[in-house]
């Protein structure tokens, strides 16, 4: 059986290489895919690498596909369908981490710590009034409940809030009293929420589903949070969320990425941007090392491997 993984030059590779060689010293390492053909039976990569149809015909061995991230919208998922190729993602690895930046981001707007920090810092002033909120009392809706939706929520319960959810697949009525939710309809979400946190994967249904009239359900001033995929929201549309009602975002991912810089969204008092690095942290790095590595070794030895994507 003959292993590849590639991974992106932006990763320090050194230690990733000496993990996986005292494990699976016969995995070879790449940056790109920058080759005709190769022999592998065994195919690890990132979310960072294109795995359309072309690049996966350069695999007329491949059996098995291991991304290590929650998303597989690098995959062009139909031609692994269609050749059979077993595909897993690692869907665990960064769900605390996730579910921390989008707390981050949502006592930052509440607390109205980006106005202080400015009034003090840039202005040298001492504001004896801010619009600062507790989150005590608010409604959160969380659109998608899975892996990390789910650690939102139990960050969120010490707070106060009322948490509210929306998923295509609603948990069982017992999942839902043990974690404190209440199921709603997406558009009791929308006018319903105070704060609403994106965590939905990208799919034909998802893609543009914030759009004008999404947006336009929303209550005026409430907080959105997107860590999910860029082309889920329409730019456009949120930038005059932002600028008409006053909506505030916390915005991680793009359509584009890097994303065009002059774009008035990065203009905006009422927007905190971050590069897509909600899920990247030291520690998640080396669960999604670990918990790959594992997957792979499950798969090699004739164990069912774990995290199977059903197409």
């Amino acid at each position: 059986m003959k292993f590849l993984t590639v991974l992106p030059e932006f990763i320090p590779s050194s230690s990733v290489k000496e993990t996986i060689n005292q494990i699976l010293p016969e995995m070879e390492i790449v940056n790109d895919l920058n080759f005709e053909k190769n022999e592998a039976d065994v195919l690890v990569a990132t979310t960072f690498t294109s795995l359309g149809r072309e690049e996966l015909k350069k695999f007329p061995n491949l059996k098995y596909l291991q991304i290590a991230s929650t998303g597989i919208d690098n995959v062009d998922l139909s031609y692994i369908k269609e050749k059979g190729i077993t595909i897993c993602n690692i869907p665990v690895a960064n769900r605390q981490s996730v579910a921390e930046q989008v707390m981050a981001f949502i006592l930052v707007f509440l607390k109205d710590m980006v106005f202080l920090n400015a009034e003090l810092k840039d202005r040298k002033s001492w504001p004896l009034l801010t619009g600062s909120r507790d989150l005590e009392g608010k409604n959160v809706g969380i659109l998608g409940m899975g892996a990390i939706g789910v650690q939102l929520a139990k960050r969120l319960i010490p707070f106060g809030p009322s948490i509210l959810y929306y998923d295509v697949k609603r948990l069982n009525q017992e999942e839902e009293e043990r974690i404190g939710l209440n199921f709603v309809t997406f558009d009791g979400l929308l006018t319903n929420s105070d704060i609403i946190s994106v965590h939905m994967p990208l799919t034909p249904q998802t893609r543009g589903m914030f759009n004008h009239e999404t947006f336009s359900k929303m209550k005026d001033g409430a907080i959105f949070i997107n860590t999910a995929r860029g082309e889920i929201v329409d730019e456009s549309a949120l930038i005059k969320a932002v600028k008409s009602k006053g909506i505030k975002a916390g915005i991680d991912v793009y359509s584009k990425e890097p994303p065009d810089f002059e774009s008035e969204l990065f203009k905006l008092d009422n927007v905190i941007c971050s590069p897509h690095i909600a899920g990247v942290t030291t520690e998640s790095q080396q669960r999604f090392l670990t918990e790959t590595i594992s997957n792979v070794l499950r798969y090699a030895q004739g164990i069912d491997p774990l995290y199977k994507v059903e197409l």
